[in-house]
């Protein structure tokens, strides 16, 4: 059996208010074992060889596996993010799973603590009447492939609306307060800054430029990579408007569309993916990093010009000029994050880990180092959070996947092909164990 794996004594805490699965403090967490010492051993907090889903009732989870809402083989999760409760310091685990195709029943579920025949159970959030629709209620969700919880204890919902290229809803962000589990807000995307059955939004990124303790949670904009509509909406939150980015440095490279991992090539020609922004507390200009991913380039444009709407009115031409060029990988990456430090995480193919890059640095070979080297258990890092913990201390969170399997149709369910991993940032940075 595949189960949670946690440390000796780890607790499970079931909040009756929250309904949401709280692990302990757990820098005791298994590390992920690997008979080859010189991979990089990290913390293993969920292993799965298929997702278990809860539905509210015995006679719910037949009707969808009857009815082919829920196919057990055809759900790929992709994304995961952490909230420490201010209560208790205790981590709530949310993982995405989108509705690529059809069988999949819910797209956004946290970690419970109930053992199932496959292994840990999800469950959906924030209930199931929010996805049980499958695109039929624009009030609900409907695909969901990455959030953001933000520093204020919000988790920003990206929907894209979409299910197998069929444009159910418009693409909407839905902010859900964490500590009530209460709706927020909500902002469907206008006409024009989406393309109806072909964009597909896959990743928010929400900058709080007021944050706590003495900011109020009021300045925010969000940035939204849209992968298959080759380009990045920006929404300001406050003034509630929102514009589209879109040239030739947000489209897919084709000379980059065949993605080989661990021996396994599948062609994909995707744009955005990975979309972060320099740290506030740095003192440094702020800009907008972002990469597409079918190409290799790493880019950047001052925060600035992306935030002033007025840039935007002349479609692809718009202040080309801004960009920069910061240099090449010469393989894909998938989903990136930042650390305070300035550090820009992204999982590269070959080799197959964890690699970091200080925003001071040109962005060389020689800069882009390797900090986890795992081809294993990091085959695909398609979520990947810096988190900072209840003590202070910032955290690297990663989902894995065999993505390479699923879209070639080669998952063997018989072994593990779903991990969340964990490390600190000290410890990886510092070479350390995790």
């Amino acid at each position: 059996m595949y189960i949670l794996q946690l440390c000796l004594g780890l607790l499970f805490i079931n909040c009756c208010v929250c309904r949401m699965v709280h692990l302990s403090s757990s820098d005791n967490a298994q590390p992920e074992s690997n008979p080859n010492n010189e991979y990089k051993q990290l913390q293993i907090i969920f292993e799965a060889k298929n997702l278990e889903f809860g539905f509210p009732s015995e006679s719910e989870r037949q009707a969808v596996l009857n009815d082919g809402r829920y196919n057990p083989h055809s759900v790929l999760p992709i994304d995961v993010d952490v909230y420490y409760s201010p209560k208790n310091g205790l981590p709530s685990i949310f993982v995405t799973i989108p509705r690529f195709g059809p069988g999949t029943p819910y797209s956004l579920a946290y970690l419970t603590d109930v053992q199932r025949p496959n292994g840990t159970e999800l469950q959906p959030y924030p209930s199931y009447e929010w996805h049980s629709s499958h695109g039929r209620d624009c009030n609900g969700l409907t695909s969901v492939c990455r959030v953001h919880i933000d520093p204020c204890g919000r988790i920003w919902i990206l929907d894209s609306g979409e299910i197998n290229n069929v444009q159910f809803c418009s693409p909407q962000i839905v902010v859900i307060d964490l500590g009530t589990n209460q709706l927020m807000h909500r902002y469907r995307l206008p006409a024009g800054t989406f393309k109806p059955t072909i964009s597909r939004f896959v990743t928010p990124y929400v900058d709080v430029a007021d944050p706590p303790p003495k900011g109020l949670c009021q300045r925010v904009f969000v940035y939204m990579a849209d992968a298959t509509g080759f380009g990045i909406v920006v929404y300001d939150v406050m003034n509630q408007h929102s514009w589209r980015i879109e040239n030739k440095y947000t489209y897919p490279d084709p000379d980059f569309s065949t993605h080989t991992i661990a021996g396994q090539s599948f062609e994909l020609l995707e744009g955005t993916i990975g979309v972060t922004v320099t740290p506030i507390n740095l003192e440094l200009p702020r800009f907008l990093y972002f990469h597409t991913f079918s190409n290799e380039l790493q880019m950047a444009i001052p925060l600035n010009i992306v935030n002033n709407r007025s840039n935007w009115n002349n479609g692809l031409d718009s202040v080309l000029s801004k960009f920069s060029v910061l240099g090449k990988r010469g393989v894909q990456c998938a989903a990136s994050a930042m650390t305070s430090a300035g550090v820009l995480l992204c999982g590269h193919y070959e080799p197959i880990g964890l690699f970091g890059w200080d925003i001071r640095t040109p962005y060389t070979p020689e800069n882009r180092i390797l900090l986890a080297h795992n081809p294993i258990a990091l085959q695909f890092v398609s979520g990947l959070k810096v988190i900072k913990n209840p003590w202070g201390r910032e955290e690297v969170w990663m989902l894995s996947n065999r993505v390479q399997r699923a879209f070639t149709g080669t998952i063997n369910f018989n072994e593990i092909n779903y991990r969340i991993l964990r490390c600190g940032v000290d410890e990886l940075l510092q070479g350390r164990p995790c």
